[in-house]
Protein backbone atom coordinates (compact mmCIF):
# COMPACT_ATOMS: atom_id res chain seq x y z
CA UNK A 1 0.00 0.00 0.00
CA UNK A 2 1.41 3.39 -0.95
CA UNK A 3 0.58 6.35 1.25
CA UNK A 4 3.21 8.68 -0.28
CA UNK A 5 1.58 8.95 -3.72
CA UNK A 6 0.06 12.42 -4.10
CA UNK A 7 -3.60 11.92 -5.13
CA UNK A 8 -3.74 15.34 -6.82
CA UNK A 9 -0.80 14.39 -9.03
CA UNK A 10 -2.56 11.09 -9.80
CA UNK A 11 -5.67 12.99 -10.94
CA UNK A 12 -3.61 15.28 -13.16
CA UNK A 13 -1.84 12.30 -14.71
CA UNK A 14 -5.18 10.63 -15.44
CA UNK A 15 -6.40 13.80 -17.19
CA UNK A 16 -3.18 14.02 -19.22
CA UNK A 17 -3.55 10.37 -20.27
CA UNK A 18 -7.04 11.06 -21.63
CA UNK A 19 -6.09 14.38 -23.25
CA UNK A 20 -3.42 12.57 -25.27
CA UNK A 21 -6.28 10.90 -27.16
CA UNK A 22 -8.13 14.17 -27.81
CA UNK A 23 -7.60 17.17 -30.06
CA UNK A 24 -7.41 19.84 -27.37
CA UNK A 25 -4.84 22.47 -26.46
CA UNK A 26 -2.54 22.22 -23.46
CA UNK A 27 -3.82 25.56 -22.15
CA UNK A 28 -7.38 24.27 -22.08
CA UNK A 29 -6.39 21.05 -20.35
CA UNK A 30 -4.31 22.96 -17.79
CA UNK A 31 -7.46 24.76 -16.64
CA UNK A 32 -9.21 21.43 -16.19
CA UNK A 33 -6.36 20.06 -14.07
CA UNK A 34 -6.59 22.64 -11.30
CA UNK A 35 -9.31 23.84 -8.91
CA UNK A 36 -10.97 27.20 -9.31
CA UNK A 37 -10.63 27.98 -5.60
CA UNK A 38 -9.75 26.30 -2.31
CA UNK A 39 -10.87 27.41 1.15
CA UNK A 40 -8.41 26.64 3.94
CA UNK A 41 -9.56 27.58 7.41
CA UNK A 42 -8.85 26.88 11.07
CA UNK A 43 -11.81 26.14 13.30
CA UNK A 44 -11.50 27.17 16.96
CA UNK A 45 -14.03 25.21 19.01
CA UNK A 46 -14.57 24.91 22.76
CA UNK A 47 -14.29 21.29 23.87
CA UNK A 48 -16.18 19.58 26.69
CA UNK A 49 -13.39 20.19 29.21
CA UNK A 50 -13.37 23.92 28.51
CA UNK A 51 -10.20 23.90 26.42
CA UNK A 52 -10.18 25.16 22.83
CA UNK A 53 -9.46 22.79 19.98
CA UNK A 54 -8.14 24.08 16.65
CA UNK A 55 -8.99 22.05 13.55
CA UNK A 56 -7.79 22.67 10.02
CA UNK A 57 -10.50 22.36 7.39
CA UNK A 58 -10.75 22.67 3.61
CA UNK A 59 -13.26 23.05 0.78
CA UNK A 60 -12.10 22.76 -2.83
CA UNK A 61 -14.31 23.95 -5.70
CA UNK A 62 -12.72 22.41 -8.75
CA UNK A 63 -14.90 23.22 -11.75
CA UNK A 64 -18.43 24.58 -12.14
CA UNK A 65 -18.87 24.50 -15.93
CA UNK A 66 -21.68 21.93 -15.79
CA UNK A 67 -23.47 23.11 -12.64
CA UNK A 68 -23.08 23.70 -8.90
CA UNK A 69 -19.99 22.26 -7.22
CA UNK A 70 -20.85 18.90 -5.69
CA UNK A 71 -18.96 16.67 -3.33
CA UNK A 72 -18.61 15.21 0.12
CA UNK A 73 -17.09 16.31 3.42
CA UNK A 74 -14.81 13.84 5.19
CA UNK A 75 -13.51 13.75 8.76
CA UNK A 76 -10.13 12.01 8.87
CA UNK A 77 -6.66 12.63 10.35
CA UNK A 78 -5.08 12.40 6.88
CA UNK A 79 -7.24 15.05 5.20
CA UNK A 80 -4.97 17.46 3.31
CA UNK A 81 -5.19 20.29 0.81
CA UNK A 82 -3.99 18.10 -2.08
CA UNK A 83 -6.38 15.31 -1.11
CA UNK A 84 -9.47 17.52 -1.26
CA UNK A 85 -8.23 19.07 -4.53
CA UNK A 86 -7.91 15.59 -6.03
CA UNK A 87 -11.26 14.42 -4.72
CA UNK A 88 -13.00 17.55 -5.99
CA UNK A 89 -11.48 16.96 -9.43
CA UNK A 90 -12.61 13.34 -9.47
CA UNK A 91 -16.11 14.62 -8.65
CA UNK A 92 -16.14 16.86 -11.73
CA UNK A 93 -15.43 13.94 -14.03
CA UNK A 94 -17.62 11.52 -12.09
CA UNK A 95 -20.63 13.80 -12.54
CA UNK A 96 -19.77 14.21 -16.22
CA UNK A 97 -19.44 10.45 -16.81
CA UNK A 98 -22.95 9.77 -15.47
CA UNK A 99 -24.17 13.00 -17.13
CA UNK A 100 -25.68 14.81 -14.16
CA UNK A 101 -25.58 18.64 -14.09
CA UNK A 102 -22.95 19.26 -11.44
CA UNK A 103 -19.39 20.37 -11.16
CA UNK A 104 -17.04 19.05 -8.51
CA UNK A 105 -16.21 20.00 -4.94
CA UNK A 106 -14.84 18.30 -1.85
CA UNK A 107 -14.12 19.22 1.73
CA UNK A 108 -12.81 17.85 4.96
CA UNK A 109 -11.62 18.43 8.49
CA UNK A 110 -8.33 17.08 9.84
CA UNK A 111 -9.76 15.14 12.77
CA UNK A 112 -10.19 11.65 14.16
CA UNK A 113 -13.90 11.78 15.09
CA UNK A 114 -13.54 8.79 17.42
CA UNK A 115 -11.65 11.02 19.86
CA UNK A 116 -14.50 13.52 20.34
CA UNK A 117 -17.95 13.44 21.91
CA UNK A 118 -21.10 13.91 19.88
CA UNK A 119 -21.55 17.39 21.37
CA UNK A 120 -17.99 18.33 20.37
CA UNK A 121 -18.51 16.98 16.85
CA UNK A 122 -21.69 19.02 16.52
CA UNK A 123 -19.89 22.23 17.53
CA UNK A 124 -17.00 21.45 15.15
CA UNK A 125 -19.42 20.69 12.31
CA UNK A 126 -21.42 23.88 12.91
CA UNK A 127 -18.20 25.92 13.02
CA UNK A 128 -17.23 24.48 9.64
CA UNK A 129 -20.72 25.12 8.25
CA UNK A 130 -20.40 28.76 9.34
CA UNK A 131 -17.13 29.05 7.39
CA UNK A 132 -18.73 27.37 4.38
CA UNK A 133 -21.81 29.59 4.45
CA UNK A 134 -20.56 32.19 1.89
CA UNK A 135 -19.52 29.42 -0.54
CA UNK A 136 -22.38 26.93 -0.43
CA UNK A 137 -25.99 27.13 -1.58
CA UNK A 138 -28.54 25.20 -3.62
CA UNK A 139 -27.23 26.72 -6.86
CA UNK A 140 -23.61 27.25 -5.79
CA UNK A 141 -22.05 24.33 -3.95
CA UNK A 142 -23.90 21.32 -2.52
CA UNK A 143 -21.89 19.23 -0.01
CA UNK A 144 -22.66 15.64 0.99
CA UNK A 145 -21.37 12.88 3.32
CA UNK A 146 -18.03 11.16 2.85
CA UNK A 147 -15.58 9.24 5.05
CA UNK A 148 -16.69 9.35 8.73
CA UNK A 149 -19.65 11.64 8.05
CA UNK A 150 -23.30 10.81 7.46
CA UNK A 151 -26.87 11.96 7.92
CA UNK A 152 -26.17 13.42 11.36
CA UNK A 153 -23.48 15.80 10.16
CA UNK A 154 -25.45 16.77 7.05
CA UNK A 155 -28.48 17.62 9.20
CA UNK A 156 -26.28 19.87 11.38
CA UNK A 157 -24.86 21.68 8.35
CA UNK A 158 -28.33 22.17 6.86
CA UNK A 159 -29.65 23.56 10.13
CA UNK A 160 -26.69 25.91 10.57
CA UNK A 161 -27.03 27.27 7.03
CA UNK A 162 -30.80 27.70 7.28
CA UNK A 163 -30.53 29.39 10.68
CA UNK A 164 -27.89 31.86 9.54
CA UNK A 165 -29.67 32.58 6.26
CA UNK A 166 -33.09 32.70 7.93
CA UNK A 167 -34.57 30.48 5.24
CA UNK A 168 -35.57 26.94 4.35
CA UNK A 169 -33.13 25.40 1.88
CA UNK A 170 -33.00 21.60 2.14
CA UNK A 171 -31.19 21.42 -1.21
CA UNK A 172 -28.11 23.11 0.24
CA UNK A 173 -26.78 19.69 1.21
CA UNK A 174 -27.54 16.06 0.37
CA UNK A 175 -27.23 12.79 2.27
CA UNK A 176 -29.66 14.02 4.92
CA UNK A 177 -31.98 11.88 7.01
CA UNK A 178 -35.36 11.21 5.41
CA UNK A 179 -37.25 13.43 7.87
CA UNK A 180 -34.85 16.29 7.13
CA UNK A 181 -35.39 16.12 3.37
CA UNK A 182 -33.23 13.15 2.47
CA UNK A 183 -33.94 10.73 -0.35
CA UNK A 184 -35.01 7.12 -0.18
CA UNK A 185 -32.23 4.89 -1.51
CA UNK A 186 -29.39 7.30 -0.71
CA UNK A 187 -27.68 5.17 1.94
CA UNK A 188 -27.32 2.18 -0.39
CA UNK A 189 -26.60 4.18 -3.55
CA UNK A 190 -22.80 3.85 -3.77
CA UNK A 191 -22.90 0.12 -3.04
CA UNK A 192 -25.75 -0.30 -5.53
CA UNK A 193 -23.84 1.43 -8.34
CA UNK A 194 -20.85 -0.79 -7.54
CA UNK A 195 -23.06 -3.86 -7.95
CA UNK A 196 -24.59 -2.51 -11.17
CA UNK A 197 -21.16 -1.74 -12.63
CA UNK A 198 -19.89 -5.22 -11.76
CA UNK A 199 -23.01 -6.76 -13.34
CA UNK A 200 -22.61 -4.77 -16.56
CA UNK A 201 -18.89 -5.56 -16.74
CA UNK A 202 -19.43 -9.29 -16.33
CA UNK A 203 -22.21 -9.18 -18.94
CA UNK A 204 -19.94 -7.31 -21.36
CA UNK A 205 -17.26 -9.98 -21.07
CA UNK A 206 -19.75 -12.84 -21.18
CA UNK A 207 -19.11 -13.86 -17.58
CA UNK A 208 -21.58 -14.91 -14.90
CA UNK A 209 -21.68 -13.31 -11.46
CA UNK A 210 -23.43 -16.36 -10.04
CA UNK A 211 -20.93 -18.16 -7.74
CA UNK A 212 -18.19 -15.71 -8.79
CA UNK A 213 -15.62 -15.21 -6.01
CA UNK A 214 -15.53 -11.67 -4.62
CA UNK A 215 -13.14 -9.92 -2.23
CA UNK A 216 -14.12 -6.55 -0.73
CA UNK A 217 -11.42 -4.33 0.77
CA UNK A 218 -13.16 -1.86 3.09
CA UNK A 219 -16.39 -3.03 4.73
CA UNK A 220 -17.98 0.33 5.38
CA UNK A 221 -21.18 1.53 3.78
CA UNK A 222 -20.19 1.16 0.12
CA UNK A 223 -18.32 -2.13 0.48
CA UNK A 224 -20.89 -3.87 2.68
CA UNK A 225 -23.86 -2.80 0.54
CA UNK A 226 -22.09 -3.89 -2.65
CA UNK A 227 -21.30 -7.28 -1.07
CA UNK A 228 -24.88 -7.74 0.15
CA UNK A 229 -26.37 -6.90 -3.28
CA UNK A 230 -23.86 -9.01 -5.21
CA UNK A 231 -24.67 -11.97 -2.96
CA UNK A 232 -28.45 -11.51 -2.65
CA UNK A 233 -29.27 -10.36 -6.20
CA UNK A 234 -26.70 -12.27 -8.23
CA UNK A 235 -25.54 -15.23 -6.15
CA UNK A 236 -21.94 -14.07 -5.94
CA UNK A 237 -19.66 -15.75 -3.39
CA UNK A 238 -18.19 -13.19 -0.98
CA UNK A 239 -14.99 -14.94 0.10
CA UNK A 240 -13.14 -12.10 1.86
CA UNK A 241 -13.83 -8.70 3.40
CA UNK A 242 -11.71 -6.28 5.42
CA UNK A 243 -11.68 -3.07 7.42
CA UNK A 244 -8.98 -1.14 9.25
CA UNK A 245 -8.65 -3.98 11.78
CA UNK A 246 -7.72 -6.58 9.17
CA UNK A 247 -9.32 -9.06 6.77
CA UNK A 248 -11.29 -12.28 7.07
CA UNK A 249 -11.47 -15.09 4.53
CA UNK A 250 -13.60 -18.13 3.84
CA UNK A 251 -13.27 -19.80 0.42
CA UNK A 252 -16.76 -21.25 0.85
CA UNK A 253 -18.22 -17.79 1.33
CA UNK A 254 -19.09 -15.33 4.08
CA UNK A 255 -22.65 -14.21 4.80
CA UNK A 256 -22.47 -10.55 3.76
CA UNK A 257 -25.34 -9.37 5.95
CA UNK A 258 -24.29 -11.30 9.08
CA UNK A 259 -20.71 -10.09 8.66
CA UNK A 260 -21.94 -6.50 8.56
CA UNK A 261 -24.11 -7.06 11.64
CA UNK A 262 -21.06 -8.46 13.45
CA UNK A 263 -19.02 -5.39 12.47
CA UNK A 264 -21.80 -3.11 13.69
CA UNK A 265 -21.82 -4.89 17.06
CA UNK A 266 -18.05 -5.16 17.60
CA UNK A 267 -16.56 -2.37 15.51
CA UNK A 268 -14.56 -4.67 13.23
CA UNK A 269 -14.90 -7.70 10.96
CA UNK A 270 -12.02 -9.59 12.56
CA UNK A 271 -13.16 -12.29 14.94
CA UNK A 272 -16.27 -13.14 12.93
CA UNK A 273 -17.01 -16.83 13.51
CA UNK A 274 -17.98 -17.45 9.88
CA UNK A 275 -14.40 -16.85 8.77
CA UNK A 276 -11.89 -19.65 8.21
CA UNK A 277 -8.83 -17.46 8.65
CA UNK A 278 -7.71 -13.86 9.10
CA UNK A 279 -5.55 -12.02 6.57
CA UNK A 280 -3.93 -8.62 6.18
CA UNK A 281 -5.51 -6.07 3.85
CA UNK A 282 -2.66 -6.58 1.38
CA UNK A 283 -3.22 -10.35 1.39
CA UNK A 284 -6.90 -9.75 0.60
CA UNK A 285 -5.96 -7.49 -2.31
CA UNK A 286 -3.85 -10.24 -3.86
CA UNK A 287 -6.33 -13.13 -3.50
CA UNK A 288 -7.16 -15.22 -6.57
CA UNK A 289 -10.74 -13.99 -7.12
CA UNK A 290 -13.05 -13.24 -10.02
CA UNK A 291 -13.92 -9.78 -8.70
CA UNK A 292 -12.01 -7.40 -6.41
CA UNK A 293 -13.79 -4.39 -4.90
CA UNK A 294 -11.43 -1.83 -3.31
CA UNK A 295 -13.82 0.20 -1.13
CA UNK A 296 -11.54 1.93 1.40
CA UNK A 297 -9.24 4.94 0.87
CA UNK A 298 -7.06 6.10 -2.03
CA UNK A 299 -3.69 4.53 -2.94
CA UNK A 300 -4.63 1.06 -1.64
CA UNK A 301 -2.85 -0.60 -4.59
CA UNK A 302 0.47 0.76 -5.86
CA UNK A 303 2.65 -0.47 -8.71
CA UNK A 304 4.48 -3.01 -6.57
CA UNK A 305 1.33 -4.56 -5.12
CA UNK A 306 -0.39 -4.51 -8.52
CA UNK A 307 2.14 -7.05 -9.77
CA UNK A 308 0.68 -9.52 -7.23
CA UNK A 309 -3.01 -8.76 -7.79
CA UNK A 310 -4.72 -11.95 -8.93
CA UNK A 311 -8.26 -10.72 -9.64
CA UNK A 312 -9.81 -10.89 -13.11
CA UNK A 313 -11.93 -7.75 -12.68
CA UNK A 314 -11.56 -4.75 -10.35
CA UNK A 315 -14.40 -2.30 -9.75
CA UNK A 316 -13.33 0.73 -7.73
CA UNK A 317 -15.87 1.53 -5.03
CA UNK A 318 -13.36 3.86 -3.31
CA UNK A 319 -11.99 7.09 -4.75
CA UNK A 320 -8.53 6.65 -6.24
CA UNK A 321 -7.69 3.20 -4.80
CA UNK A 322 -5.15 2.55 -7.59
CA UNK A 323 -2.08 4.69 -8.21
CA UNK A 324 -1.21 5.52 -11.85
CA UNK A 325 1.67 3.05 -11.64
CA UNK A 326 -0.76 0.33 -10.54
CA UNK A 327 -2.97 1.21 -13.49
CA UNK A 328 -0.05 0.75 -15.86
CA UNK A 329 0.89 -2.62 -14.35
CA UNK A 330 -2.68 -3.93 -14.41
CA UNK A 331 -3.23 -2.73 -17.98
CA UNK A 332 -0.11 -4.61 -19.08
CA UNK A 333 -1.42 -7.71 -17.29
CA UNK A 334 -4.86 -7.41 -18.95
CA UNK A 335 -6.69 -7.02 -15.64
CA UNK A 336 -9.97 -5.21 -16.25
CA UNK A 337 -10.37 -2.11 -14.06
CA UNK A 338 -13.63 -0.16 -14.06
CA UNK A 339 -12.79 3.28 -12.66
CA UNK A 340 -14.12 4.94 -9.55
CA UNK A 341 -15.69 7.81 -11.49
CA UNK A 342 -18.27 5.35 -12.79
CA UNK A 343 -18.32 2.55 -10.21
CA UNK A 344 -19.03 4.68 -7.13
CA UNK A 345 -21.08 7.35 -8.92
CA UNK A 346 -24.29 6.03 -7.36
CA UNK A 347 -23.76 8.25 -4.32
CA UNK A 348 -23.63 11.50 -6.26
CA UNK A 349 -26.34 10.35 -8.66
CA UNK A 350 -28.84 9.77 -5.85
CA UNK A 351 -27.60 12.97 -4.22
CA UNK A 352 -28.67 14.65 -7.45
CA UNK A 353 -32.07 12.96 -7.14
CA UNK A 354 -32.30 14.21 -3.54
CA UNK A 355 -31.45 17.76 -4.69
CA UNK A 356 -34.11 17.58 -7.41
CA UNK A 357 -36.68 16.37 -4.87
CA UNK A 358 -35.70 19.15 -2.46
CA UNK A 359 -36.09 21.79 -5.16
CA UNK A 360 -39.48 20.46 -6.23
CA UNK A 361 -40.67 19.64 -2.69
CA UNK A 362 -41.89 16.37 -4.20
CA UNK A 363 -40.38 13.08 -3.02
CA UNK A 364 -39.90 9.80 -4.85
CA UNK A 365 -40.40 6.20 -3.79
CA UNK A 366 -37.31 4.05 -3.23
CA UNK A 367 -38.24 1.91 -6.23
CA UNK A 368 -38.24 4.99 -8.48
CA UNK A 369 -34.88 6.12 -7.08
CA UNK A 370 -33.36 2.69 -7.75
CA UNK A 371 -34.85 2.52 -11.25
CA UNK A 372 -33.49 5.95 -12.16
CA UNK A 373 -30.11 5.08 -10.68
CA UNK A 374 -29.91 1.87 -12.69
CA UNK A 375 -30.78 3.76 -15.88
CA UNK A 376 -28.03 6.33 -15.29
CA UNK A 377 -25.36 3.74 -14.45
CA UNK A 378 -26.24 1.44 -17.36
CA UNK A 379 -26.29 4.32 -19.84
CA UNK A 380 -22.98 5.59 -18.47
CA UNK A 381 -21.45 2.11 -18.77
CA UNK A 382 -22.67 1.83 -22.36
CA UNK A 383 -21.12 5.21 -23.13
CA UNK A 384 -17.86 4.08 -21.54
CA UNK A 385 -17.78 0.92 -23.66
CA UNK A 386 -18.61 2.88 -26.81
CA UNK A 387 -15.68 5.22 -26.19
CA UNK A 388 -13.37 2.33 -25.25
CA UNK A 389 -14.14 0.56 -28.52
CA UNK A 390 -14.02 3.71 -30.70
CA UNK A 391 -10.81 5.26 -29.39
CA UNK A 392 -7.34 3.76 -29.23
CA UNK A 393 -7.24 3.95 -25.43
CA UNK A 394 -5.36 1.49 -23.20
CA UNK A 395 -8.05 0.94 -20.56
CA UNK A 396 -11.51 1.84 -19.32
CA UNK A 397 -10.23 4.60 -17.04
CA UNK A 398 -8.80 6.57 -19.93
CA UNK A 399 -12.04 6.02 -21.86
CA UNK A 400 -14.04 7.36 -18.91
CA UNK A 401 -11.92 10.51 -18.77
CA UNK A 402 -12.27 11.05 -22.51
CA UNK A 403 -16.07 10.90 -22.13
CA UNK A 404 -16.00 13.22 -19.11
CA UNK A 405 -13.53 15.74 -20.51
CA UNK A 406 -15.54 16.07 -23.72
CA UNK A 407 -18.68 16.92 -21.73
CA UNK A 408 -16.93 19.46 -19.52
CA UNK A 409 -15.16 21.03 -22.51
CA UNK A 410 -18.43 21.28 -24.44
CA UNK A 411 -20.11 23.06 -21.52
CA UNK A 412 -17.15 25.45 -21.21
CA UNK A 413 -17.08 26.25 -24.93
CA UNK A 414 -20.82 26.80 -25.08
CA UNK A 415 -20.61 29.28 -22.18
CA UNK A 416 -17.86 31.32 -23.83
CA UNK A 417 -15.30 33.39 -21.93
CA UNK A 418 -15.93 35.87 -19.12
CA UNK A 419 -14.60 38.50 -18.87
Amino acid sequence: MSGDVNPFESLQEQIDDAAAHMDVGDDVIERLKNPERVLETNLSVELDDGSVGVFRAYRSQFNGDRGPYKGGIRYHPDVSRDEVKALSGWMVYKCAVVDIPYGGGKGGIVIDPREYSEAELERITRAFATELRPLIGEDRDVPAPDVNTGQREMNWIKDTYETLENTTAPGVITGKAIDSGGSAGRVEATGRSTMLTARETFDYFGKDLYSASVAVQGYGNAGSVAAKLLEADHGANIVAVSDSSGAIYNPNGLDAQKTKEYKNETGSVTGYLGAKEELTNEELLTLDVDLLVPAALENAIDGELAADVDADVIVEAANGPLTPEADDVLTERDVTVIPDILTNAGGVTVSYFEWVQNRQRFYWTESRVNEELERHIVEAFDGLVECYEAYDVPNFRTAAYVVALKRVLNASEEAGRWP
